[in-house]
């Protein structure tokens, strides 16, 4: 079962396509700098701490016009 559920992300971010793609975005960030944002993670891998984030709320995605943006709170 995924951990957070998919149902409580997509009340995060509303498209399943820009969930993927923020979660991807923030996976490839972890990879070169481990930033944690959270104190405590349940999954290993890099995917499942990226929607970690996102159901925490520490990851946002905003669309401005055609531009799209990827926040990251501190």
């Amino acid at each position: 079962m995924l951990n957070p559920s998919i149902d409580s992300l997509m009340t995060k971010i509303d498209s399943k396509y820009s969930l993927v793609s923020v979660a991807a975005k923030r996976a490839r960030s972890m990879q070169v700098h481990m930033d944690a944002k959270l104190d405590k993670y349940v999954s290993h891998k890099f995917v499942g701490k990226a929607l970690e984030e996102i159901n925490a709320e520490k990851l946002h995605f905003k669309t401005a016009g055609s531009h799209e943006e990827l926040n990251i709170n501190e």
